[in-house]
């Protein structure tokens, strides 16, 4: 608990002034006395506030939930799994997944609903956090119904005229009649749908995330009047933005849940989806002329460029799969499917589009318009960079931080050494960076909250790479933060000591193509050069990460002659690089610590993490919760930890280190492992065996292409010792943190306990 001043002198306060003025002449003692006494009052009056929040669910402490739970008959699921001390923040995310608090503050008042099916999607918002749609199957049958006793509102006959009906067929929405199924729906084997006793719950695990006000990206290799919203010029599903349902029994519709947007739903209802605020809207550039500078000969007019919104009477929905369609005049084609637009021929927008949407993914990861916790030295200088800010781009504010850095006086420096550059608005910056950091300088560049600004590199210089370069001197440190990075990777050079990716995407093969495959897919996206840094990795998506051997002029000593060095031959100077031998001195490895992300080569049979030319990166990696398509060929693994490797590993030390509950590739050279598969599964099997169980347990991803909805989320077939293996019997791999399978188990246990008489109910992903 931190104490204010005003905190530590409220006794001080009371004293008359007299007594103020005569402690004041002599040092203030008493001061300092009723300051110590004050420190203990207001830790006494700081717990006695704390026991009176703990009486309520609303603002309690985590770990009293389940004693609340208790005094109201709330049942813990332990089919779930059992709450484990709250000592670390790892053990409070599964506690608080567990024994949800919103699901015990509504026990009393869901028992008083039981049995309706408002009621279990509430349940699943409490026990889960996903919507849902809650269905009753047998209102789909397709039956003879008495004459003297209709219900419309039955599933009817398929009617090939009605497009509509067709185009929801199978989905949570479907109207359509169905013949029986005699499966049970919540059988572990095989589940069915369509029977009397049967109730669905329709979830959808994808989150709709935001993207505002952003370019979309022409496709000037097909056409100029063909665009894509996603500015990486990837199709890209758009998004429904989930409408709040105002009404405690209302049943979930199409517009209440993130689902994809259909082609036939935005041509019927374009109202809904179509307008700002809601899940997408378009803005047009126009021209506005305005006069600027001096009189006379040397008056200049500058054109401003202004983005209007495009009314929703201009849009038409269209399937652009083949650009074959195209729009009348006047009009604008859209395909929420494919996430296209097209322009008719005669009417180009000449000064460009912006876009806003919404696209599906399942975490809070790689950059985008979310929350996250913002971080700065305490002692730091702020650069913002926007159009209506002092820095129009990135390179303004770096430029303005170095000088005023050859100004500052000694009381300023301080400050200054420690620089935050903050994007202030989603966009795309396109401007080389070539990043130089003084001795003890640390410079951050990140997203302000909820921002998603995209930095593309083009390729400006002909005789060099046009990666962002970030240059250190001794003790300086970098960070990348909420961004995302396209056209090229970022390279790291000198002696600097700590650079910092978190949140941020360097996007796998450098750019996409329009079915997400990778345009340079051996391009890496980090590549290191320098010898002493530690590289952190936090909550991003990256392509190949590269130890390069360092450069022998790097490190010169001057004992040596420049004779000496050309006599070693070339071959054994780059064998003695990769070990981290310089010029007869030796380097020890750097410290590359993943967490909570991915490491995509694009092909599990790509490097990883290498380095060219050496049979290891000379590096020591730590590695927890995340997902790596591709080969790892490290000096050690210091620790790996409820991690898939979709890839062989190779470490140089294998007695250094251990791997934990993770997944790792048959034939891989590793340190010791514990509880890791497929090794779990083999013990004790027969060569024949062996093989069939390592098939089984192989991850199976639903997509292994970054820009998909669904990129490295394990598919509902995967076998549960990965997704329920790592060691808090969550799925191994990236999204360890979401704990969806405790989510899944403690709703099936939720809904036997609340659906109606006679009724089963089972859990349908929608997505």
């Amino acid at each position: 608990m931190v104490m204010t001043k005003d905190k530590l002198d409220r006794l001080y306060e009371l004293l008359p002034v007299v007594y103020r003025n005569r402690d004041a002449e002599r040092g203030e003692p008493l001061r300092e006395l009723l300051r110590v006494i004050a420190e203990q009052v207001n830790l006494v009056e700081a717990d006695i506030t704390r026991m009176y929040d703990n009486w309520f669910i609303e603002t309690c402490e985590d770990w009293i939930v389940p004693y609340i739970g208790d005094l109201v008959g709330y049942q813990q699921i332990h089919e779930a799994g059992e709450p484990a001390a709250p000592n670390t923040l790892p053990a409070q995310a599964r506690n608080k997944i567990l024994i949800p608090r919103r699901d015990v503050a509504d026990t009393i008042h869901n028992r008083r609903r039981k049995g309706t099916l408002a009621l279990l999607e509430d349940l699943a918002a409490d026990v889960t956090g996903w919507p849902t749609r809650a269905i009753e199957f047998r209102n789909l049958l397709a039956f003879a119904q008495s004459i003297n006793s209709l219900r419309m509102e039955r599933g009817r006959t398929i009617d090939v005229r009605d497009g509509a009906a067709l185009d929801l067929l199978n989905s949570p929405f479907d109207r359509l009649a169905h013949s029986v199924d005699v499966r049970r729906i919540n059988s572990n084997h095989s589940s069915g749908r369509y029977n009397l006793p049967s109730v669905g719950l329709f979830a959808w695990r994808l989150k709709s995330y935001s993207v505002t006000k952003t370019p979309a990206h022409c496709l000037e290799d097909i056409g100029a009047h063909c665009f894509t919203f996603n500015v990486l010029g990837n199709d890209m599903p758009l998004f429904i933005k989930p409408m709040k349902e105002s009404d405690p029994a209302h049943i979930a519709e199409e517009l209440n849940v993130p689902a994809p947007i259909r082609r036939r739903a935005l041509e019927q209802r374009m109202a809904d989806f179509y307008s700002e605020g809601r899940s997408f809207f378009i803005y047009e550039a126009k021209r506005m002329a305005a006069t600027k500078g001096k009189s006379g000969k040397d008056k200049k007019a500058e054109v401003e460029i202004d983005y209007v919104p495009v009314a929703a009477g201009r849009l038409v929905t269209a399937d652009l799969s083949d650009w074959h369609y195209s729009p009348p005049r006047g009009k604008i084609a859209v395909d929420p499917v494919r996430g296209r637009l097209a322009f008719p021929s005669g009417q180009l927008p000449k000064e460009g589009v912006k876009v806003s949407y919404h696209y599906g993914f399942s975490a809070d990861l790689g950059g985008g318009e979310y929350a996250r916790n913002l971080s700065q030295p305490t002692r730091h200088t702020l650069y913002q960079v926007g159009k209506e800010k002092n820095c129009k781009t990135i390179n303004e504010a770096l430029s303005r931080w170095k000088k005023d850095l050859d100004q500052a006086t000694e009381q300023s420096s301080a400050n200054l050494q420690n620089a935050v550059i903050e994007i202030m608005e989603s966009g795309v910056f396109t401007e080389p960076l070539d990043i130089q950091l003084g001795e003890r300088q640390s410079l951050q560049i990140r997203a302000a909250n909820r921002v998603r600004p995209v930095l593309h590199l083009l390729d400006w210089k002909t005789d060099r790479p046009d990666s962002l370069i970030v240059n250190g001197e001794k003790n300086s440190r970098f960070m990348l933060d909420g961004v995302i990075l396209f056209g090229r990777g970022m390279q790291l050079f000198g002696e600097i000591a700590e650079v910092t990716i978190r949140h941020s995407t360097l996007v796998p093969g450098w750019t996409l193509e329009n079915n997400c495959e990778p345009k340079r897919p051996n391009e890496p996206s980090l590549e290191i050069f320098s010898p002493f840094v530690n590289v952190k990795v936090e909550h991003s998506i990256l392509g190949t990460i590269q130890v390069q051997a360092e450069p022998p002029y790097v490190l010169d000593v001057p004992e040596i002659s420049s004779k000496e060095k050309d006599a070693v031959p070339t071959h054994e100077m780059v064998q003695a690089r990769c070990q981290g031998i310089n010029s007869e001195v030796r380097l020890d490895p750097i410290c590359l610590h993943v967490s909570d992300s991915i490491l995509d080569a694009t092909d599990s049979s790509l490097e990883a993490i290498g380095a060219p030319g050496c049979p290891v990166a000379h590096a020591i990696l730590t590695i927890e919760r995340s997902t790596v398509i591709g080969s790892v060929q490290v000096h050690a693994i210091a620790l790996g930890q409820d991690t898939i490797f979709d890839g062989k590993i190779f470490v140089a030390r294998s007695q250094t280190g251990c791997l934990r509950f993770c997944y790792v590739t048959p034939l891989s050279r590793t340190p010791r492992r514990f509880r890791c598969q497929p090794d779990l599964v083999e013990a004790g099997k027969t060569e024949a065996e062996k093989q069939a169980e390592r098939d089984r347990v192989r991850p199976r991803f639903e997509s292994k292409r970054y820009g998909a909805s669904t990129y490295c989320r394990l598919s509902g077939d995967c076998a549960e010792e990965v997704t329920g293996g790592a060691e808090a019997e969550s799925e191994m791999g990236v999204y360890h943190d979401l704990y969806q399978p405790q989510r899944a188990a403690n709703l099936r246990a939720r809904l036997t306990e609340y659906v109606p008489a006679r009724t089963e109910a089972g859990i349908i992903f929608a997505n």
